[in-house]
């Protein structure tokens, strides 16, 4: 299928250094630094990217799953909060989802999440971190 890539660099030591991550395809860029991964600094951060990669690779695999099944969904909008603990580690990301999705029942959307949870390629890659997912039907 294809490659995707992206780039990292960083300046100085790890307090006072800073650095910039880059999409390769160069819709996004941006500083990083100590006080933005670990503190309240401004600019990103690893973190802030994975949750995006992973909301969006959920809610996109969400939407085949259901289209698949015969419920096209109108819109799917997931959240992702990464928590990043001491060590430092990823232990846990926690995604919540809202979807509208005319004629599906309450079970099979459960279901689909299900699996959309554990096949997404985005969870498949992160299987050392929790996944924990809170999804709703909303009209």
């Amino acid at each position: 299928m294809s490659i995707r890539t992206a780039e990292a660099v960083w300046t100085g030591n790890l307090r006072e250094g800073a650095g910039t991550m880059k999409l390769g395809s160069g819709y996004f860029e941006g500083p990083f630094t100590f006080a933005s991964r670990f503190e309240e600094g401004k600019g990103t951060n690893p973190e802030e990217l994975l949750g995006a990669a992973q909301a969006g690779c959920f809610s996109m695999f969400l939407s085949a799953q259901l289209t698949k099944a015969g419920f096209p969904p109108q819109r799917i909008h997931t959240t992702a909060r990464v928590h990043l603990e001491a060590g430092p580690a990823i232990t846990v990301i926690e995604l919540e989802t809202t979807a509208q999705v005319p004629n599906v029942d309450a079970k099979t959307f459960a279901e689909l999440v299900d699996v959309s949870k554990k096949g997404c390629p985005v969870s498949k890659a992160l299987t050392g971190v929790e996944l924990r997912v809170s999804a709703q039907l909303v009209a």
